[in-house]
């Protein structure tokens, strides 16, 4: 399938974002939007956003990966995660209105990029559907509560680690100091879970917007990754994440090799396979039930999909 990348320069409150566009040549019409993480830029860890972008394109889904303002090269002061809401909005917007094929959109977004598309999501009426892998759920226990589960049964099961203890080269009173520090905020971050009634935690507004998009989402975990470990202890512990998670609409696959940002060959074209198929399973639902456009737009003939490849940095 032939495809074309491209700059692409677009506003968000006054500031100008830039983006890379990746068009193939008969487009379907769903997109994606690529949320980065941070702190980094819209080519992604070992150039991931890239390699996920062309895999969508071979199979004719739009994808654009954008820096929010103050990263990478678009305008504007940094800013954290949770309030990127509006940067987010206007790439959507941006995205449709740059391949004017594209009637939805889909979220895709790693780590605190995860978290902000599902902070997003619920205000976003023509967003079809989410992506989000290792979504970063820190709180204060749930570090605790993830080494508790995930690091130290795995340590504790080493042969080296017994060897080091055995030989001396391991404190055991220090080792045994820090399990239990950690056992002790774990177990009391369980039973004091859920009952905190401030709204503005951004673990709940991941969750509210979740719940409120009710939109196909896919939550991908990685293996061999302590923060997709601390979503799954964080998410076990409350309530509503439980409730919202056990939707028909949500899908939770685990990518066992994987690590963080799926950096060998194996677990990323695993991934790119699930992003792909997840994406046209949404756009053949949409076809199979004759879905509109949901943004009520007029076409715009005048803005062309076939533009020339930009070579350089992407």
């Amino acid at each position: 399938m032939n495809a074309v990348e491209r700059p692409v320069q677009f506003e968000c409150e006054g500031e100008e974002l830039i983006a890379i566009l990746s068009v193939p040549e008969h487009p379907v019409e769903l997109g994606v939007v690529v949320v980065v993480g941070g702190p980094q830029y819209r080519a992604g860890s070992h150039r991931q956003f890239v390699y996920l972008a062309r895999a969508l394109a071979k199979v004719r889904i739009p994808c654009l990966r954008f820096d929010y303002r103050g990263m990478g090269d678009s305008d504007g002061s940094r800013r954290s995660f949770d309030s990127v809401g509006e940067d987010i909005a206007c790439a959507v917007r941006a995205l449709t209105e740059h391949v004017p094929a594209v009637r939805r959109v889909v979220l895709w977004g790693l780590c605190d990029g995860a978290s902000a598309a599902l902070m997003a999501i619920g205000s976003l009426p023509n967003v079809g559907g989410l992506i989000a892998l290792n979504p970063w759920t820190r709180s204060e226990t749930s570090l605790d509560r993830a080494l508790v589960t995930h690091y130290y049964a795995q340590r504790f099961r080493s042969r080296d680690f017994w060897r080091k203890l055995l030989t001396g080269r391991l404190s055991i009173v220090r080792a045994v100091s820090e399990f239990a520090r950690r056992a002790s905020s774990a177990v009391a971050g369980r039973f004091c879970s859920g009952s905190s009634n401030t709204a503005t935690r951004f673990q709940d507004r991941m969750c509210d917007g979740l719940t409120r998009s009710s939109k196909p989402a896919m939550i991908v975990l990685s293996g061999n990754d302590l923060t997709a470990q601390e979503y799954i202890a964080f998410v076990a512990s409350d309530p509503r994440w439980t409730k919202a998670l056990a939707s028909p609409a949500v899908v939770t696959k685990h990518v066992s090799q994987a690590d963080h940002t799926f950096s060998n060959e194996t677990s990323r074209s695993e991934l790119e396979r699930l992003c792909c198929d997840f994406v046209l399973s949404l756009r053949n639902a949409d076809q199979s039930q004759g879905t509109t456009d949901l943004t009520q737009r007029p076409d715009r003939a005048d803005q062309r999909t076939d533009a020339r490849v930009t070579r350089g940095k992407s």
